[in-house]
C-alpha cells in the first residue's frame, strides 16, 4: 500500500507540473489535511490533524514523490509557513517551531500571548524573513446555529455575533504583538497573506470579507465568499481565496473583485499553497483527507 501511494504522489507531482496541464489530479493524505506549504529542497510540508486533539497529528512531507512523516506530537496543526530555515504552525492555543530535522518545539503558548486565546489558525510567512502572521479566530463556535451550519448573515443568530478576533506577528525567536486588534468588519478572521512588501490580506469566515490591511488602515476589497478560508495574493496581484464551508476556490481581479470559481466540489477546501513557479494549487481537503493538484491557466 504505501509503494502505491507514493507511485500516486510521484504521478500526480510529475503530471501537474506540465505547463498547461489540463486536469487536476487528487491524492489520500491521510485524516484532516489543513495547511500546506513549500520548505526545504522545494518539499512541500501538510499539517494532517488526525482525530480531536489526542496528539496523533503529524506533519508530512512531499519528497521525490513519497508521502512521509516529518514531524509528531501536535493535537490539531492548523496553518503552516516556511520562513527563516524553519516550519511554523499553529495548533489550537500554541504555535510549533520546526527545524529540518523534523524537530518540533513550542515557539510560543498562550500565555505569551497580549490577550487570550481562543482558536489559533492560519499561519503565512512576513516578508521580513523573520517573522508569521497568524489568526485567532475568536468565538468560532457562535458563528454556527444548532444544526451545525452557519447562521444567514441577517438572522437573530448573526446580529449575537461578538468574536475577540485578532491577528498576531510572531516572531522566530517569541515574540508576539498585535497586527490587527478585533473590529466588527472581522470577527472571525481565518486565512491571512502577506500582499506585497507593505501589505497584509485577511479572510474573514463568516462573512466572507476579504480584507487588506495597508498603512494601518483595514479595507474591504469584497463580500460573501461565505466560510472564507486559505488567502494568497499571485504576483500579478490576483488573488485567490478558499472556502471551507462551500468546498470552492475563487480567483479574483487585484482589486478583490469579479471572483470567478475556478475548483468547486470539495468537501472542505482548506488553506492552499499557490505554486506559481509550477502554474498549480496544492488545495487540501479536510474532510475528505485529500490534496488536489490544481493547474492554473
Amino acid at each position: 500500500m504505501k509503494m502505491q501511494r507514493w507511485v500516486a504522489v510521484a504521478a500526480a507531482i510529475c503530471a501537474t507540473a506540465v505547463a498547461g496541464a489540463a486536469e487536476k489530479t487528487v491524492i489520500d493524505v491521510g485524516e484532516r489535511p489543513e495547511s500546506i506549504t513549500r520548505g526545504w529542497n522545494g518539499d512541500y510540508f501538510l499539517t494532517v490533524m488526525g482525530g480531536e486533539g489526542n496528539g496523533d497529528a503529524v506533519v508530512k512531507r512531499l519528497r521525490n514523490g513519497r508521502l512521509e512523516t516529518f514531524a509528531k506530537g501536535m493535537d490539531e496543526p492548523k496553518g503552516i509557513a516556511f520562513v527563516g530555515g524553519f516550519l511554523v504552525a499553529s495548533d489550537l492555543k500554541r504555535m510549533w517551531k520546526i527545524d529540518e530535522k523534523g524537530q518540533a518545539t513550542v515557539l510560543v503558548e498562550e500565555k505569551d500571548f497580549p490577550h487570550p486565546v481562543l482558536f489559533l489558525n492560519d499561519v503565512a510567512a512576513s516578508p521580513d524573513g523573520k517573522s508569521v502572521f497568524v489568526t485567532d479566530m475568536g468565538a468560532k463556535d457562535l458563528m454556527f446555529g444548532p444544526d451545525g451550519t452557519m447562521w444567514p448573515v441577517d438572522s437573530e443568530g448573526a446580529k449575537k455575533l461578538r468574536s475577540p478576533g485578532y491577528v498576531y506577528r510572531v516572531t522566530l525567536d517569541g515574540k508576539v504583538s498585535v497586527v490587527v486588534e478585533p473590529t466588527p468588519v472581522m470577527p472571525c478572521p481565518n486565512g491571512v497573506g502577506a500582499s506585497g512588501d507593505a501589505g497584509l490580506l485577511i479572510a474573514e469566515f463568516f462573512h466572507g470579507r476579504i480584507l487588506e490591511l495597508r498603512r494601518n488602515s483595514l479595507r474591504t476589497l469584497t463580500d460573501g465568499l461565505r466560510g472564507a478560508d486559505g488567502i494568497e495574493r499571485a504576483k500579478d496581484g490576483s488573488i485567490y481565496v478558499s472556502s471551507w464551508t462551500q468546498g470552492k476556490v475563487w480567483k479574483l481581479d487585484a482589486d478583490g473583485k469579479n471572483p470567478k470559481v475556478i475548483l468547486e466540489g470539495l468537501q472542505s477546501a482548506a488553506d492552499f499553497f499557490l505554486d506559481e513557479a509550477g502554474r498549480r494549487l496544492l488545495v487540501p481537503d479536510m474532510k475528505a483527507g485529500t490534496l488536489t493538484f490544481l493547474p492554473l491557466e
